[in-house]
């Protein structure tokens, strides 16, 4: 078998770095890149593994950068000439953080800008690397599909129509001018994080169509999951989950054999419809 090469982005802590740890063990003949935007936190996560027995490389991503993003893709294709596994793990929430006074229309902003466009532009970088049998998976939420129900029946309608990566911006766009405007009036929903995790499953399944419709690939498979309530920063150490719990969801997308779903949403490995 020839080696996969596998990226983990926000590996350095939580579900990330959970992932990170259990790729490297299932993946008998490849490389597992640990990202983070600190390169310090990153290397020292890395060293931890190491103690493990385990063999993580580190390299730096920052999401919300253009250029990190693209001196990745540089990287994995002078060094291995493609990509076999891409896990879009980074992401922020202000939803858990106590006494956090930031502006919701701050909030708004910045979590579609890292949590939607960050993963986007990650995977408009990365997907044209993704080799044969490739695997995609994105984490999302439960939360996400929950706040789906809350939205306006106009709104329902249009994250269920939706057909391209331009109708989902759109949608993402109007959620953050709304919230701008200081109201919600137009029908979405009052969380950031929710509003940017239903952006990210809306993608999902645009982009499997895209790289189904791709006769140069054949059987790469692009899905999103939600890891559960994890035990991790985020959570506020509030989840049930330890993040080695977390991480079996993911790795489970990230190893799927071939004929495994595609453009779906899962939660503790199986497919939850949303809509």
């Amino acid at each position: 078998m020839s080696q996969k090469i596998a990226v983990v982005t926000g590996g350095n802590k939580g579900i990330g770095f959970a992932i990170v740890k259990a790729l490297c063990k299932e993946l008998q003949n490849g490389i597992v890149y640990l990202t983070s935007r600190n390169e310090e936190r990153g290397k020292a996560a890395v060293e931890e593994l190491k103690k493990e027995g385990l063999d993580p490389h580190f390299h730096q991503l920052d999401i919300d950068s253009s250029e990190s993003i693209d001196r990745l893709r540089d990287f994995l294709k002078s060094t291995h000439g493609g990509l076999d596994i891409l896990v879009n793990n980074a992401a922020i929430a202000y939803n858990y953080k106590k006494n956090d006074t930031t502006p919701f229309s701050v909030q708004a902003k910045i979590s579609i800008e890292t949590n939607y466009t960050g993963t986007l532009n990650v995977c408009h970088a990365l997907f044209p690397l993704i080799r044969s049998h490739g695997r995609v998976c994105h984490l999302t939420s439960m939360l996400g599909a929950l706040m789906y129900k809350k939205l306006s029946p106009k709104l329902q309608q249009a994250f269920k129509q939706a057909k391209t990566e331009e109708d989902v911006n759109k949608l993402m766009a109007d959620f953050v001018t709304s919230a701008e405007k200081g109201t919600l009036e137009e029908g979405y929903a009052g969380s950031a994080y929710c509003t940017s995790k239903a952006g990210v499953i809306t993608i999902t399944r645009i982009q499997a169509a895209a790289m189904s419709a791709d006769t140069s690939r054949q059987d790469i498979l692009i899905n999103c999951c939600c890891p559960g309530y994890v035990d991790t920063d985020m959570t506020s150490h509030k989840g049930t989950k330890t993040p080695d719990e977390g991480a079996i969801t993911p790795v489970y997308c990230a190893l799927f054999p071939s004929a495994g779903p595609n453009g779906k949403h899962l939660s503790n490995k199986s497919v939850v419809e949303t809509w």
